[in-house]
C-alpha cells in the first residue's frame, strides 16, 4: 500500500483522528478492482490516482485522465442540473451515494442552497409518496413487529459498531403528508445526508431506521408491489411493547448514541419524547427542533423591531406536535425574561382544528390542556363561549405580534387573518411553517400584499424572493436544518445522557445572533443554506457548553470543547477518514 496516498483506516489503528495514517488490516487484505469500485464507501472513481490504479487493480477500469474531487463536483453538479424535474434530480443523487458516498457528500456539502430542497423538504415528499418506485438500493434498518424479540441483532446486522447518532421515524406522520408507510424511510435518510453535510458527521457513525408497526394507508395496504410490513398499524399495548424493545436494543448495543425521533404522530411524539428523554440521550425534532428554529427567528425579528422579548404575543394555528413544542419554547423564553405564570399563559394562544383552545372547550386532547387559554384570560380577552373561535376572531382579540402556522392546512392563514393583524401591529411577524411547499398556510407574496408590505416572513419551504415596492425581500427558511445537526454534534461530543429544553434554548439565541446585519437587511430571518457548517459548529459549542454548565456533559473548559467539536467535524475529501473521529465517552 502506499504510505503517500493513505485510503483506509481503522479504529484503534489510525490513531486519534483517522487522518495521514498508513491503514492496517487484519486477515483478507484491502478490496481491489470492481470489488473496489463497488464499494461506495472507497471509491473514488475517475479520482485514483495512478499509482492507486497499479496497486488496486484498476488499471484499465477506469478512464486515463486521473480527475480531483473538485472537478468531480463540477461535473455532477453538471449531471444534476440537466435532470428535467426535482424528483429525477433526487434519483441522481441517490445514485451518486450508491457509487461514491466521499463524492456525495462533498457536492451536497459545496452547494447546500440548491440541493438541501431536493434530499429533503419539499421534494423528499414526493420521494416518501413514491418510495417503492424510486428505492434504488438499500440504506438504513428496518425493523417490524416480527422482530422485536431480535432488535438487538438487527442493530449488528449493519456492521456499523460505532453507531452515534440514529434518527427513526414509525412512518406515521411524515411531513404534512401523513401515514406513507414503508416511504417514510426517506425522512431519515435524508436527515442523515444533512448532518453530514451540515454538521460534518461521518455517515458511518449515523444510522436511519425505519420502526415499520404497520401502516393504516389503505391504498398501501392494497398496492401488492407495497414494500413495508403489510398490516394495520401496532395500536395500544403492543406498539408500546414495541417501542420499548427498540429502546432497550439501543441501550444495548449502541449505549453512547443520540435518538431522534422523527416524524411520530402527535400523541406518540410528545408520550415518546417523555417517557424516555431521561433513560436515552434523545429528543424530537417536529417537536423541539421547530420549536427553536421558530424561537430564533422571532429573536431575530426583535433585532428589526426594537421590541423586547416580554411584550410579544404568539398566536398558533395548529396545536400538534410542533405546536405544543413551540408553545412549550417560547413560554420558557417568556419566563426568562421576567414574565409571571399568568403572563405566560396569557401571551401564548393556541388554535386547533376546532379554533381556539381555550378552558372549558370540549374535545380537548390531554396534551394540549397545559396550553388552554385559562378562563379569566378568555374572559379579559373579550371572547364569548361560542365554538368554534376561528384565527380572525383570535387576532382580533388577542392582538399577537407572531402568528406561527402549523397546521398542514393550505390557505388556513387568510387574508381577513393577516389584515385585522396589520391594522394593529406596526411590524407583524408571519411564519407559516407547513411543508412541503403546497401545504403552507400562506405564501410569502400574500403576507407582504396583505400587510401592506410591513410583515416580517418566513416560511417552511423555500420559497423565491418577492419584489415589495420595488425592493426584493429575501423568504427566510425556518429550516429544523439550522438545528438539529448543531443539537446533534454537541450531544455528542459533549458525552451528555440527555439532551435538555436549555439546549434548545440556547441553539435558538445561538442561531438567532448569527444572521448578519447584510442578512437581516434583506428581509431574511435566518442565515442561508450555504452558512450551515458555520451555524452548526457555532450551536454544537453552546450545547456542549450547556451540556457542561447542566452537569450532564464532560467537564471541561470552553477551549477543549472547541476542539472537540472541530475534531469530529468530518469534511468529505479523499482519503476518507473513518468514524474514530469522534471520541469514546
Amino acid at each position: 500500500m502506499s504510505d503517500s496516498v493513505p485510503m483506509w483506516t481503522e479504529s484503534g489503528d489510525a490513531g486519534a483522528t483517522g487522518r495521514g495514517s498508513r491503514a492496517v488490516f487484519r486477515g483478507v487484505g484491502p478490496p481491489r478492482g470492481t470489488d473496489l469500485l463497488a464499494d461506495p464507501t472507497l471509491n473514488k472513481d475517475t479520482a485514483f490516482t495512478e499509482a492507486e490504479r497499479d496497486e488496486f487493480g484498476l488499471r484499465g477500469l477506469l478512464p486515463w485522465r486521473v480527475v480531483s474531487i473538485d472537478e468531480q463536483v463540477d461535473i455532477e453538479m453538471e449531471r444534476i442540473r440537466r435532470k428535467a424535474d426535482d424528483l429525477e434530480k433526487y434519483i441522481g443523487l441517490a445514485a451518486l451515494h450508491d457509487r461514491n458516498e466521499t463524492l456525495f457528500y462533498r457536492v451536497l456539502l459545496n452547494n447546500l442552497d440548491e440541493l438541501a430542497p431536493i434530499v429533503y423538504t419539499p421534494t423528499v415528499g414526493q420521494v416518501c409518496r413514491l418510495f417503492g418506485k424510486v428505492m434504488r438500493r438499500q440504506q438504513g434498518l428496518w425493523i417490524t413487529p416480527d422482530d422485536v424479540d431480535r432488535i438487538p441483532d438487527l442493530l449488528r446486522n449493519t456492521g456499523r459498531p460505532d453507531v452515534r447518532l440514529i434518527v427513526a421515524t414509525d412512518n406515521e406522520r411524515i411531513l404534512g403528508l401523513g401515514d406513507q408507510g414503508a416511504g417514510g424511510m426517506g425522512i431519515p435518510i435524508g436527515k442523515l445526508a444533512l448532518y453530514t453535510a451540515g454538521a460534518g458527521l461521518h455517515p458511518t457513525s449515523t444510522l436511519a431506521i425505519s420502526l415499520d408497526a404497520g401502516t393504516d394507508n389503505e391504498g398501501l395496504l392494497a398496492d401488492p408491489h407495497y414494500l413495508g410490513y403489510p398490516k394495520p398499524r401496532l395500536r395500544d399495548g403492543a406498539y408500546e411493547a414495541f417501542i420499548e424493545a427498540f429502546v432497550e436494543a439501543v441501550l444495548e448495543v449502541y449505549p453512547h448514541t443520540v435518538l431522534q425521533w422523527e416524524d411520530f404522530k402527535q400523541h406518540n411524539a410528545i408520550r415518546l419524547l417523555d417517557r424516555y428523554r431521561h433513560r436515552l440521550a434523545s429528543f424530537n425534532d417536529d417537536v423541539q427542533g421547530t420549536a427553536a428554529v421558530v424561537a430564533a427567528g422571532i429573536l431575530t425579528a426583535l433585532r428589526v423591531t426594537g421590541q423586547p422579548l416580554s411584550a410579544q404575543r404568539l398566536v398558533l394555528l395548529g396545536a400538534g406536535a410542533s405546536g405544543i413544542g413551540i408553545a412549550r419554547l417560547f413560554e420558557a423564553l417568556l419566563r426568562d425574561a421576567g414574565l409571571s405564570a399568568r403572563e405566560v399563559r396569557r401571551a401564548v394562544v393556541l388554535l386547533d382544528s376546532h379554533g381556539l383552545l381555550y378552558e372549558g372547550r370540549d374535545h380537548i386532547a390531554d396534551d394540549k390542556r397545559l396550553h388552554v387559554l385559562p378562563r379569566q384570560e378568555f374572559e379579559d380577552y373579550g371572547f364569548q363561549p361560542i365554538d368554534p373561535i376561528d384565527l380572525s376572531t383570535v387576532i382580533h382579540h388577542v392582538v399577537p405580534t407572531v402568528l406561527v402556522g402549523a397546521s398542514a392546512v393550505p390557505g388556513a392563514i387568510t387574508e381577513a387573518a393577516v389584515r385585522e393583524m396589520a391594522s394593529r401591529v406596526a411590524t407583524p411577524l408571519v411564519l407559516p411553517l407547513s411543508n412541503p411547499t403546497s401545504l403552507a398556510e400562506a405564501t410569502p407574496s400574500d403576507v407582504f400584499a396583505w400587510s401592506n408590505g410591513r410583515a416580517l416572513v418566513a416560511t417552511g419551504s423555500p420559497f423565491e424572493p418577492v419584489k415589495v415596492d420595488g425592493h426584493e425581500r429575501v423568504v427566510g427558511q425556518a429550516n429544523n436544518v439550522f438545528i438539529f445537526p448543531g443539537i446533534g454534534l454537541g450531544t455528542i461530543v459533549s458525552c451528555a445522557h440527555e439532551v435538555t429544553d436549555r439546549m434548545f434554548q440556547v441553539a435558538a439565541t445561538t442561531l438567532a445572533g448569527l444572521v448578519s446585519p447584510d442578512r437581516l437587511a434583506t428581509g431574511a430571518l435566518y442565515p442561508g443554506l450555504s452558512e450551515l457548517r458555520t451555524v452548526s459548529r457555532a450551536i454544537a459549542l453552546a450545547v456542549a457548553r450547556t451540556a457542561r454548565d447542566e452537569g450532564i456533559g464532560r467537564m471541561a473548559d470552553d477551549e477543549q470543547l472547541e476542539a472537540a467539536v472541530d475534531a469530529a467535524i468530518w469534511t468529505p475529501d479523499y482519503p476518507q477518514a473513518s468514524s474514530s473521529e469522534l471520541d469514546e465517552c
